[in-house]
């Protein structure tokens, strides 16, 4: 596979898992990950206590 095989363009529309939509998905995922162990880190609880499970 070459590299236009894996990078698609973003003004592209397509329906689906596309190379673009899994970025982003990847992105916002780690934004999540690392706002948890924020959140873990200020208030010195776990996720779960936090929310009162």
């Amino acid at each position: 596979m070459d590299k236009k095989d894996l990078d698609s363009d973003p003004q592209t529309p397509a329906f689906g898992w596309n190379v673009y939509a899994e970025k982003i998905n990847g992105r916002f995922a780690m934004i999540g990950f690392v706002g948890l162990l924020l959140l873990e880190w200020f208030t010195r609880q776990d996720f779960f206590t936090w929310l009162g499970l």
